[in-house]
């Protein structure tokens, strides 16, 4: 079997006109110029007002211990587990996490606590003085007590 020649047709070039001198200087010109436009917003949008409006204030520095050791949610029990004492008075505020203790100051957490020791010294005085009897250097309370209570009947 004999190969067929196979002829090339021949490939035709393609000339390109030559610019003049002064379309290349346009054309250096455009494609160095950088456009820069600017985007000038009256309102900004909305999405960005309401970022702003949810964020807190910015606490002032000296307020700042650093960064916690122990998260919100750390539970109290773990945390003060060998103090006892502490974990009464957890119990007694019905706190479990350290963020729900954070929410207490100190003067509240001795209020609270004090408040039903109070009442109860107080029921003592009183049942006491209905009985003609006080507690040592309480004889004033006793008096003022009797005298304020109408006395009772007699059966």
């Amino acid at each position: 079997m004999a190969k067929k020649a196979v002829k090339k047709k021949p490939v035709k070039k393609v000339v390109a006109a030559k610019a003049s001198p002064a379309k290349k200087a346009a054309a250096k010109k455009v494609a160095t110029k950088k456009v820069v436009k600017k985007v000038v917003r009256k309102t900004p949008p909305p999405a960005a007002k309401k970022a702003s409006e949810t964020t807190r204030p910015a606490k002032p520095a000296g307020d700042s211990l650093g960064r916690p050791m122990v998260t919100a949610e750390e539970k109290l029990y773990f945390l003060f587990r060998e103090d006892y004492h502490a974990r009464q008075v957890f119990e007694f505020l019905r706190v479990e996490t350290v963020g729900e203790l954070e929410r207490f100051s100190p003067q509240e957490i001795i209020h609270i606590l004090s408040t039903p020791i109070r009442r109860t010294v107080d029921s003592i005085r009183k049942r006491l003085a209905r009985e003609k009897r006080h507690l040592r250097d309480d004889v004033e309370f006793a008096r003022k007590f009797r005298d304020s209570e109408p006395s009772p009947k007699p059966s």
